[in-house]
């Protein structure tokens, strides 16, 4: 895998979002497995970077070296919320383009020690920066009844009677022992929500615990402002979000900011032809902005 690049969502589209120029530089604030820099090295763009998954900046520099030779890229591991202190420690004042893709990719949720699938029997794990203390593991076996039904009906956006059904499964099987992989987890989602239907049925538990271990949300809003406050005159802020809690808040943020002119009057969605070569996009939305 280390020589191929995950076909990242929406990415003909982003690309064009940010009208790349030859010789500028821009931020890939969610490098993930290279996709969307190589493309912007291709069209002649120098890229900083920064990925939170180790793992995810070492495979894509493998893979950026090989594929674009010569071509300027300089890639860390962090947290885009602190991207503004990256720039000054990189000397830079202001890009003409940074991106954020705010999903999973394909080789995160293939990798089984990661516990981001509920496809797999895994660890309970789902920290995309494995220096993080807290583990989707230790959430479940902590959290009370009360505070479990708000993280799955929140953060989840899960009916409050299944919140509440699910969160009371889980307390009693954890009078008898911990809760420590998907599969387990999986099992209990089952017992209380039955049929596939369009999406599997642990999806959206799954969502709300990645979100809570990562502090995902806060993360996002953090971001946001030092990410447009980095654009010079002209440049576009191109964000990709895959839930609605995700793209309500990226909504909300383009729409207060006087100094960024809405260039995504409706986001932009996946034509039905990437959805049907790859399920995952269907949830994708591409929102952006250009700094005035």
């Amino acid at each position: 895998m280390t020589g191929q690049f995950h076909q990242p969502v929406l990415l003909h589209e982003s690309i064009e979002a940010l009208k790349i120029r030859p010789g500028k530089i821009y931020l890939d604030l969610t490098v993930g497995s290279g996709g969307h820099t190589r493309k912007i090295l291709k069209k002649g763009g120098k890229v900083y970077g920064l990925d939170v998954d180790p793992a995810a900046v070492l495979r894509a520099k493998k893979r950026l070296e090989k594929a674009c030779p010569g071509a300027f890229f300089y890639l860390e591991v962090g947290n885009f919320a602190k991207v503004s202190a990256f720039a000054a420690f990189w000397g830079l004042r202001s890009a003409a383009g940074i991106l954020m893709d705010l999903g999973l990719s394909s080789e995160q949720l293939a990798d089984e020690s990661r516990g981001f699938s509920f496809l797999s029997q895994s660890p309970l794990d789902m920290r995309a920066d494995p220096t993080l203390a807290v583990t989707a593991a230790d959430l479940l076996n902590v959290l009370t009844f009360k505070e479990l039904t708000k993280l799955f009906n929140k953060l989840g956006q899960e009916p409050l009677g299944f919140s509440k059904k699910l969160s009371g499964v889980i307390v009693d099987w954890r009078k008898s022992q911990k809760l420590a992989t998907t599969g387990q987890l999986v099992d209990l989602v089952s017992r209380v929500k039955r049929g596939q239907g369009r999406i599997h049925p642990a999806t959206k538990t799954f969502q709300a615990l990645r979100i809570a271990v990562n502090d995902e949300l806060n993360s996002l809003k953090t971001a946001l402002p030092q990410a447009v406050d980095l654009l010079a005159p002209g440049g576009r802020l191109v964000v990709i979000s895959f839930h609605s809690l995700e793209d309500r808040l990226v909504k909300n943020f383009f729409k207060g900011r006087s100094d960024l002119k809405i260039i995504t009057k409706k986001p932009v969605r996946p034509d039905p032809e990437e959805i049907n070569a790859n399920p995952r996009a269907r949830s994708a939305k591409l929102r952006a902005g250009e700094k005035l």
